[in-house]
């Protein structure tokens, strides 16, 4: 909680050097990406709102794109391919994952499985060893904010499962940060049973890590 109110004192210092310049704006460019639009502090709250879904996670775009600087168009594609080539090698060996991309945005998925024991959100010795090579490519391509989503399947009371999978992402969060990843780059959500993608309870069980780039404008 603390970092997250220091990290939004610098994202209102960053916007308030803009203010003035956006005064005779839209409300639409006060509401996006014109908000702030200085390197990558704009760009970083549009990435923001789109990938966390809430204001909070919109306050933490905008910081660290503040702080890590932000992509060129014409730099993104060749990033996330070498990010994306890299997580493939580092997992090559773990059959309960698997990396898919949209565009340039890429996601890691796990079976729960391979981090966590039935109803627990402590992390597995094999869980701490996958993570670990994920945070090492994760360190050098830096220019990316994360989310980590926890997923249940229907078991259960939904309200437990919700708080269930909130507390695994935010361990497999704190494990990212206990590798080197900076805390700011960083989003976990729990979604409980609401986003199933099968009919089969053990695949709905999951962990996702979605990485995209900070781009300019």
């Amino acid at each position: 909680m603390l970092r997250k109110i220091i990290l939004l004192s610098l994202c209102l210092s960053i916007l308030s050097i803009q203010v003035t310049g956006c005064a005779n704006t839209s409300s639409r460019q006060k509401k996006g990406t014109a908000i702030g639009a200085a390197a990558g502090a704009g760009a970083g709250a549009a990435l923001g709102q789109a990938i966390g879904r809430d204001t909070e996670s919109t306050l933490l775009g905008a910081g660290i794109g503040a702080v890590v600087g932000s992509l060129a168009g014409y730099q993104v594609g060749t990033y996330m391919d070498k990010q994306e080539e890299e997580l493939r090698r580092a997992l090559a060996q773990q059959e309960a994952a698997s990396i898919q991309r949209e565009r340039d945005i890429l996601k890691a998925s796990f079976s729960s499985e391979v981090f966590f024991d039935f109803d627990s959100a402590s992390l597995k010795a094999g869980g701490q060893r996958e993570l670990q090579r994920v945070a090492e490519v994760l360190n050098k391509y830096q220019k990316t904010t994360i989310v980590v989503e926890g997923h249940t399947d229907a078991t259960g009371p939904s309200d437990y499962n919700r708080a269930l999978s909130k507390r695994r992402a935010e361990t497999v969060e704190q494990a990212l940060i206990d590798n080197g990843v900076l805390p700011e780059r960083i989003t976990a959500v729990g979604y409980g049973e609401d986003f199933p993608i099968s009919s089969n309870d053990a695949r709905n069980r999951r962990v996702e890590i979605y990485i995209r780039p900070i781009t300019k404008g």
